[in-house]
């Protein structure tokens, strides 16, 4: 708590860093399919930037009933950032997955949303994942958090009035690397940008026709947005990547009033005010790893 509180004192004037009872996520603002962030926390690599950039490799598909087996979580609530998989939904799009994986005599619940660019006016569109698709996919990478869904304590992060330059998720994630230098810890959940703006991305429906070589190529091809609060957002974030090619942080948010997607950081230093609550993971797991490696593309 201490290492976080004075981390985040660094990036914000009003800081309160507590353990507190996980409230009900099935509640507004939230509504997932579980009711908490506890039991057997762990976080998974699946896939990674290498298979998007700097040509996109639309044949590797993925499935959260799989992942929830190969990390030893069967049943297990998924949260994080990921991408749509093109076979199930015929476009690019960013994933804001929520989705309790199936168990013996359960189906999988999934509550995901997805972001897409609006051929109609190049706008954000923000839909429920189930409201136009029935299956559990999703494709080329996803940074996920995972538990047993279950209610008990988690950190609560408290923050307002940003002063620094960092965003919420980066203040944190290198507060942890400064303090805890070679060792590997990671945080995995949710937050409300309660008051202010945002600035994210959307990736556009169709992948890039030439390849993407630098973060300049990245950033002219993706399509950048301010939105408005109340913006829920789902975060995967590691200290240091323990050598197994991690992306350190990664963070996707949906709202009630069709805006989400991958969240940079606020946009409206002097009026933002974030809650959230977040888990340490006990494990790390790493799937389908990039056999060739970069670092472009991964802000």
């Amino acid at each position: 708590m201490k290492v976080l509180q004075s981390g985040l004192n660094k990036n914000f004037s009003d800081v309160k860093v507590s353990v507190a009872d996980c409230p009900d996520l099935t509640q507004e603002p939230f509504g997932f399919p579980v009711k908490g962030l506890c039991g057997q926390p762990r976080i998974t690599d699946v896939g990674g930037v290498p298979y998007l950039i700097p040509v996109a490799q639309p044949d590797k598909v993925y499935n959260m009933n799989t992942v929830s087996k190969e990390v030893e979580l069967p049943g297990g609530f998924f949260l994080g950032a990921g991408a749509v998989s093109r076979k199930t939904t015929g476009m690019n799009a960013e994933l804001i997955p929520l989705v309790l994986t199936e168990a013996e005599g359960r189906p999988a619940v999934n509550s995901s949303y997805f972001s897409s660019i609006n051929p109609v006016d190049e706008k954000c569109l923000l839909e429920k994942y189930s409201d136009r698709f029935s299956d559990c996919d999703f494709g080329l990478l996803a940074n996920l958090y995972a538990c047993e869904g279950k209610p008990g304590q988690v950190i609560e992060v408290k923050a307002s009035i940003r002063t620094g330059e960092e965003s919420l998720v980066s203040s944190m994630r290198k507060t942890m690397e400064e303090h805890y230098g070679e060792k590997s810890v990671a945080l995995g959940g949710t937050f409300v940008l309660q008051k202010g703006k945002a600035k994210i991305h959307i990736m556009p429906r169709e992948f890039s026709a030439c390849p993407l070589n630098t973060n300049e190529d990245v950033n002219n091809w993706l399509k950048h947005f301010e939105v408005s609060a109340p913006l829920i957002f789902q975060t995967v974030m590691v200290s240091k990547d323990p050598g197994l090619d991690l992306r350190v942080e990664h963070t996707h948010g949906f709202s009630h009033h069709g805006e989400g997607g991958h969240y940079y950081t606020d946009t409206t230093p002097d009026t933002v005010e974030y809650l959230g609550y977040f888990m340490p993971a006990e494990f790390v797991y790493r799937i389908d790893r990039p056999t060739e490696t970069h670092n472009i593309g991964r802000d």
